[in-house]
């Protein structure tokens, strides 16, 4: 368990880391009504009384199928998969492909089995601040934050960018760094928010030698990440 403390009074702890087909039905029932040309008036009525009664089941199951696309593509992305968590209330984006893993201290970790660098993980923590901005600018925090949490002492951080931005109402932290080991750098992005008493990291990367190829991914992983309440 690492122990970060960006003020005296804002201590973080962080741990390393089938429609029903009603076609068939509706046209036995128009078939019907004109087949009652020949009889009575009140066979008439009855058939059309089925009849309305059939559009009227029928119009709420087509005005919900033709919602229902529009509703994926607001929540997915084409070449990604949608993670969403009620309980801590947030979700996210992560490429396809990718699988989950149980890692102790993390509350979701997503990976390429092939490529171990490039992941995705959320992590968090209670606090007792109500926005993140309570921490301090964006630079001051990612700089402590990879220095102290998202990477081993022995290794070499260098902070790239670090920015802030609102999404309805609601303050995110984003920055890039690298973190370069003895036989590998891996070039990462991260989003830091605090709500409803808790401090949430994403933090997603690859090996530097990938990051060309694995940018434009990582970045709408990173951005994808929300407060979903």
């Amino acid at each position: 368990m690492a122990s970060l403390k960006l003020s005296p009074s804002s201590p973080i702890s962080i741990s390393k880391v089938g429609v029903p087909c009603s076609k068939k039905g509706l046209s036995f029932l128009v078939k019907a009504e004109h087949h009652s040309s020949s009889s009575s008036s009140h066979l008439q009525d009855k058939c059309q009384r089925r009849l309305i009664v059939t559009f009227g089941v029928v119009a709420p199951w087509i005005s919900l199928l033709s919602r229902a696309p529009l509703s994926f593509a607001a929540e997915s992305k084409k070449g990604f998969l949608a993670v969403s968590d009620n309980k801590d209330a947030y979700s996210f984006l992560y490429p396809f492909g990718w699988q989950e893993v149980v890692i102790e201290g993390q509350d979701k970790v997503y990976k390429d089995v092939i490529e171990p660098l490039e992941s995705v993980s959320v992590n968090l923590i209670p606090t007792s601040k109500q926005t993140i901005k309570e921490f301090g600018p964006p630079k001051q925090i990612a700089e402590t934050l990879i220095k102290k949490v998202l990477a081993p002492p022995n290794q070499k951080t260098t902070l790239i960018d670090a920015s802030e931005h609102d999404v309805d109402g609601k303050t995110y932290y984003q920055f890039e760094f690298t973190v370069q080991a003895r036989n590998y750098t891996r070039h990462a992005l991260g989003t830091i928010t605090v709500f409803n008493g808790k401090f949430y990291t994403l933090t997603t990367g690859a090996n530097e030698r990938r990051w060309e190829k694995m940018k434009d991914r990582l970045h709408t992983v990173v951005d994808s990440f929300k407060i979903t309440v």
